[in-house]
């Protein structure tokens, strides 16, 4: 089939559609269950009841995007083939990619290609805990003020030696309510990664915080939040930042996924399950 253009896309996308496409652009990979959270979620009293009618759904809209490019399915299933279109990943489609660049000017051309296993896995969790920020402010338990998944929550700044420094969280979260405003640089580990490795990443969080560049700009430095898979994990972790002299073990949080989205929040919100 030939490539769909981004003129031949201008007047077949709702406004639904869009909003979909930028954020399937912006977290670079989420699943059809992610899309049907965050765009068609089940309410008494809603379109969708249930969650098996939000689905079905999300499916007729997702299917309807692939047919015209907007977006690519990825070969690989969450957990194999076997599992249901729930978890089918998308990516953003060439007509898609060209439609939001045209919409903003840029004539930058990406190319699209089936990624890693890794890769996916990482992407995907730093998704699930985006829109799991995401639903608690829609259900209006507090407000998120910014979210910003990388790349657009690095922060560049000069090292010691008249070097560039480049800080990457997996995302940058601001949540409020009336009273407080809670701001945290995550990430999202997946116990792939030595130790060594992770406080390598801390070391350069720690140089970043010396600078005092954030708490000129914000009044503050943010929490550094790990979300790590387990228990023992966390434990782990906690004991080696503790032991490392360059670090300040109170500007890191070490947490599971059940503890983090109450530590994301200006106070602490049910997690929806």
């Amino acid at each position: 089939m030939k490539p769909t253009t981004a003129s031949t896309l201008d007047g077949r996308l709702t406004d639904r559609d869009v909003k979909l496409l930028e954020d399937v652009e912006r977290f670079r990979l989420l699943t059809t269950r992610q899309l049907q959270r965050l765009h068609f979620p089940a309410s008494p009293l809603g379109p969708h009841v249930t969650v098996s009618s939000a689905t079905r759904g999300t499916t007729r809209v997702l299917g309807r995007l692939e047919h015209l490019g907007a977006i690519s399915r990825l070969a690989r299933r969450i957990g194999g083939i076997k599992h249901g279109s729930a978890l089918t990943i998308w990516q953003l489609g060439p007509a898609g990619d060209r439609y939001l660049r045209a919409r903003r000017g840029d004539p930058t051309r990406r190319r699209f290609e089936e990624p890693g296993l890794v890769f996916v896995d990482h992407q995907l969790a730093v998704a699930d805990m985006a829109v799991a920020v995401l639903e608690q402010a829609e259900a209006g338990r507090f407000d998120v003020l910014e979210l910003e998944p990388e790349p657009a929550c690095w922060r560049a700044f000069p090292g010691t030696t008249n070097t560039a420094l480049t800080l990457k969280p997996d995302l940058f979260v601001v949540t409020a309510d009336k009273n407080t405003e809670t701001h945290s640089f995550v990430e999202v580990d997946r116990g792939t990664e030595h130790l060594p490795a992770v406080l390598r990443k801390c070391r350069i969080y720690q140089r970043y915080a010396d600078t005092g560049i954030e708490q000129a700009e914000r009044g503050l430095f943010p929490a550094v939040v790990w979300i790590v898979p387990d228990a023992i994990r966390a434990s782990k972790l906690r004991a080696a930042v503790t032991a490392d002299k360059e670090l300040e073990p109170d500007l890191f949080w070490i947490l599971t996924p059940e503890q983090a989205l109450r530590h994301l929040a200006p106070y602490g919100a049910p997690i929806i399950t």
